[in-house]
């Protein structure tokens, strides 16, 4: 069954302005001065909408305005400006961020995020480090206030929250979408407050920084950051009596099976997965159980149409 209420929001939830154009002047802080001095000579107007800079090997840095990516008149990227970028995300301690980098990223203060690309260093099976950096993705956080709009109304419950899961590829918001739901209810925006505990692997939903969040989840949340979703789920269980569990990306078969055990114990889910509807997910196999189980009973599916985003809200038998 399908709810046919469907949300509008511009891009990021917010207008463009001054929030974002803060927050991309603290992530570009970490470029090379010439990058910096390029990209501040697109109009302010254009950078309003900036999402993400690029830099790849022998090539000018690109900024993603959302549904184009523009070219700056920056100097062509070299090996020498990448390791630069890492150094001043990592503060000239590389081995700071070692955990990250192994899995592909840095995540900066205030929330803003590097994606890795290069040459793989394995020791057996595991991956040790990344080498010979070919390319960085800087996505730049902004938070968006009041993106869940009329969303919420449909899915709280007398008691709380259903259990929602969030669905779109990647880029639509998913993540944006799920941290606004956890501050509204850990704030007790329409409803009495919860406690949240969120299972933060990545450190993309809170991203705490000497373990302060660099994003407003609310006064009831209690994070877990940088631990595997499944290990993290069972430790909120079992230590911190929370009313909802939140994760961002499920992926894994224990995730899933993490997501049944708490299910199983009375708390409501809030997670999100790569996904562009439900029958999508009931044909793969590591999330065919949670749909069969009935772990979620309602499911907000995104949408990106250029600048702007829309959900619906379909109701799961």
């Amino acid at each position: 069954m399908q709810d046919a209420v469907t949300e509008r929001t511009r891009g990021d939830g917010a207008p463009p302005g001054r929030g974002r154009l803060a927050a991309l002047s603290q992530a570009a802080g970490v470029l090379p001065e010439p990058f910096a001095r390029a990209l501040w000579e697109i109009s302010q107007d254009e950078l309003g909408t900036a999402e993400e800079l690029r830099l790849r090997l022998g090539f000018p840095m690109t900024v993603n305005l959302g549904n184009t990516e523009r070219e700056t008149a920056s100097p062509p990227v070299t090996a020498q400006d990448l390791r630069t970028v890492l150094e001043n995300a990592s503060q000239a301690s590389a081995h700071t961020v070692l955990d990250q980098v192994k899995n592909g990223y840095v995540t900066l203060r205030g929330g803003h995020r590097i994606g890795l690309c290069g040459t793989v260093a394995r020791h057996g099976e595991e991956i040790t480090t990344l080498r010979y950096l070919t390319s960085l993705a800087l996505r730049v956080a902004c938070p968006a206030e009041g993106q869940a709009g009329e969303l919420l109304g449909q899915l709280r419950t007398e008691d709380g929250i259903l259990s929602t899961l969030i669905l779109a590829p990647p880029g639509a918001g998913k993540t944006t979408l799920l941290r606004e739901l956890v501050r509204r209810l850990s704030d007790g925006v329409g409803g009495p407050p919860l406690r949240v505990g969120v299972a933060d692997e990545r450190g993309e939903v809170a991203a705490l920084w000497q373990g302060v969040p660099q994003f407003d989840v609310g006064r009831h949340t209690d994070v877990l950051d940088g631990c595997r979703k499944a290990q993290g789920l069972t430790i909120l269980l079992r230590g911190m009596n929370p009313q909802v569990l939140a994760a961002d990306e499920i992926t894994h078969p224990v995730d899933v099976k993490a997501m049944e055990e708490a299910a199983g114990c009375g708390v409501a889910l809030l997670a999100t997965a790569h996904g562009g509807s439900v029958a999508d997910l009931r044909r793969r196999p590591v999330y065919r159980s949670l749909m069969d189980v009935g772990v979620f009973r309602r499911a907000v599916v995104l949408e990106r149409r250029g600048t702007t985003r829309c959900a619906r809200v379909e109701v799961l038998e």
